[in-house]
């Protein structure tokens, strides 16, 4: 696609037309309320939020896009200045309230962004945007050129179950505390179809805080949420402010338990001697962006562990592998239906991060080489090799390790860089809120994120 025609989830003046596939703030960088490059694409959803976290944010400039209908936008060649006509069609991304996958067909060809998603096989929102995207494939042939594909899991060493399977485990986990309130840390939009099968379960309400239950109603769920902290056990509360030493302190007053849903910590294979993923579930910091430099590490078991199986990582805190990202199996399958000719990750900058071609690039069209690996010997060697390349220090180098952050949970948007913990005695970065930017590669827009 032409430079300067279409912005996904970019916001720099420059462009003709800007696309916004949902509202989490690492694709949001530089979108404000007196932003006014030019005319905002999103779905009916996302437009209705979006002036909750922009106040006063120009109405006029959004353009509504309905899920699995084709629309014809008139744009004019940014090189050229001749008109040149763009179809988008909007298929649901199954990753937060309002999320959308973008599929654009003109004169340069057909580019499908993902956005973030979630593609479930057991899903029913998944299989209607699974019909959808077939039908729009059809109609331009079925080719796409480029997928720039949410690859936050492309990385075999990743893997978790559906996001029905762990709201069961997490419902599991309160019947197991029946005594207990129960804290439960998310972000400010997604996994609200959690709250709402632990809402079914128990028969309770949900206590969220005054903002996210303005979005509760604004989205049209039941009416199960509450501000009232004395009407139910369970909250769900900002990622900020679940810490090990929130949890120490309320210990002080009732039984407590919290409950971190997140893809991220699922590691299906063992590291090798040394390596760890650091991590700081259990950060005793209470404010945001702070992180004790004793925190606990998260170590990985030399034997592998019973994958998606809720683990403890201290006596008052889980964590449920709860993701609203595909993981490795499910982009495969995603990747398999839609045979594109290549793929660009947006996801440039994460723990687990494998450019998506290494192990996808056998299932496109095109004729770009992809190395392959043939056997699991093979995998856990070049896994290893490129784990610690790309996510841990490599000590004298100077290059970083990256930490697992409560505030994030990697699961979506108050992403932060502490610029205080940078120091070569300790050799990490710590990640908090809004560590984002966005790159250009390859003349594609990509996204550079930690998780979500």
């Amino acid at each position: 696609m032409e430079d300067g025609l279409i912005s996904v989830d970019r916001w720099a003046r420059g462009s003709e037309a800007y696309f916004l596939t949902h509202l989490h703030s690492d694709h949001t960088k530089g979108l404000s309320s007196k932003w006014s490059h030019g005319p905002l694409f999103c779905s009916p959803i996302t437009a209705r939020l979006l002036p909750i976290k922009f106040p006063n944010f120009n109405l006029s400039l959004l353009r509504i896009l309905h899920t699995g209908t084709s629309h014809t936008i008139s744009l004019r060649s940014p090189s050229s200045s001749n008109p040149t006509t763009v179809i988008v069609t909007a298929i649901d991304a199954c990753h937060c309230p309002g999320s959308i996958m973008l599929l654009f067909r003109g004169d340069f060809g057909c580019e499908l962004h993902t956005g973030d998603f979630r593609w479930e096989g057991s899903c029913e929102k998944a299989r209607i945007a699974r019909e959808m995207l077939g039908v729009a494939l059809k109609e331009h042939d079925g080719v796409v050129d480029v997928v720039c594909l949410d690859n936050t899991y492309a990385n075999p060493t990743y893997e978790f179950p559906s996001r029905s399977v762990a709201a069961q485990q997490v419902i599991d986990i309160i019947s197991s505390h029946p005594d207990h309130d129960v804290i439960i840390g998310i972000n400010n939009y997604g996994k609200e179809d959690l709250l709402l099968q632990i809402s079914r379960a128990f028969d309770i309400e949900i206590w969220v805080s005054p903002q996210r239950l303005q979005t509760m109603h604004l989205l049209g769920l039941p009416d199960v949420f509450t501000t009232d902290t004395t009407v139910t056990r369970v909250r769900a509360v900002p990622m900020y402010s679940f810490s090990r030493k929130t949890l120490e302190g309320l210990n002080l007053i009732r039984p407590t338990i919290g409950i971190l849903p997140s893809g991220l910590p699922w590691v299906k294979k063992s590291l090798k001697k040394n390596e760890f993923l650091s991590g700081s579930f259990l950060t005793s910091g209470s404010k945001r962006s702070r992180c004790d430099t004793d925190s606990t590490q998260v170590q990985m078991d030399k034997k592998i562990d019973k994958t998606g199986s809720p683990k403890m990582f201290d006596k008052y805190i889980f964590s449920v592998p709860y993701s609203d990202h595909s993981n490795c199996a499910e982009l495969e399958d995603f990747i398999k239906l839609v045979k594109p000719s290549s793929l660009k990750g947006i996801v440039s900058s994460s723990t687990c991060y494998i450019e998506p071609m290494y192990y996808f690039g056998r299932l496109c069209t095109g004729n770009q080489p992809a190395p392959m690996l043939h056997n699991v010997e093979d995998v856990n060697v070049e896994l290893d090799r490129n784990i610690s390349k790309e996510s841990y220090l490599l000590k004298g180098s100077g290059k970083r390790v990256v930490t697992i952050n409560p505030e994030t949970s990697f699961e979506d948007d108050n992403v932060e860089l502490d610029r205080n913990r940078y120091r070569r005695k300790t050799s990490k970065v710590k990640l908090g809120s809004r560590m984002t930017k966005f790159i250009k590669r390859g003349g594609v827009k990509i996204l550079e994120h930690v998780e979500e």
